[in-house]
């Protein structure tokens, strides 16, 4: 449920920030970050990003992973269109939690990769759930969306919400040659089309 809303000036212009709460006693919170321009047609499907938090890159700019550049390059493209929407589920790790995340980290360091490290720590290969950004979405009026992901899980999730995602707008970013493994790994065993940046 709605719990805050407010318009925060950022890099990327002003941006509504709506706080939503999840569980019982509300211990969970969600963003969404909100660009709705209303002269903007009402069937004019949104842009959306679904963004998982990712504490290590977004706040360390951790090298492993390309989560801080799809969630500057998804804020961009919001910003620069008419109804946009980047949801920020708060579900570190794939769903792991920090804890777990850092534990794996520890594993991928003696030459599991990301998926056996989540393996062996007894996790699924990703534990994330999108129910919470359908809700979201549904809240915003965002039925109609072109989706910015290389996970095609994300549009599975969607859609058996009840999204109607028209289109998959890829998020091309530049990878670093500490991420390129993570992204090859991505790719073959969790089917991400990551597309390279040349």
């Amino acid at each position: 449920m709605r719990y805050a809303q407010s318009t925060i000036p950022t890099d990327y212009g002003p941006v509504d920030v709506i706080v939503y709460r999840e569980g019982e006693e509300g211990e969970e919170e969600h963003l969404a970050l909100v660009r709705d321009d209303a002269g903007a047609p009402s069937d004019e499907p949104w842009l959306v990003r679904v963004h998982s938090e990712c504490w290590t890159g977004e706040v360390l700019h951790s090298h492993k992973c390309d989560c801080r550049a799809q969630l500057d390059s998804a804020l961009k493209m919001i910003a620069a269109c008419r109804h946009g929407v980047v949801v920020y589920l708060r579900q570190e790790g794939r769903g792991i939690g920090l804890g777990n995340k850092i534990r794996a980290y520890a594993l991928q360091e003696e030459g599991l990769d990301t998926v056996e490290a989540n393996r062996a720590l007894g996790f699924a290969d990703d534990a994330r759930s999108y129910d919470v950004a359908v809700a979201i979405l549904r809240d915003l009026g965002a039925l109609r969306v072109r989706l910015l992901t290389n996970n095609p899980d994300k549009v599975r999730g969607l859609e058996r919400g009840g999204i109607e995602v028209v289109e998959r707008v890829p998020l091309v970013v530049a990878e670093t040659a500490e991420s390129v493994e993570y992204l090859d790994v991505k790719a073959k065993r969790l089917g991400h089309a990551v597309d390279r940046k040349v």
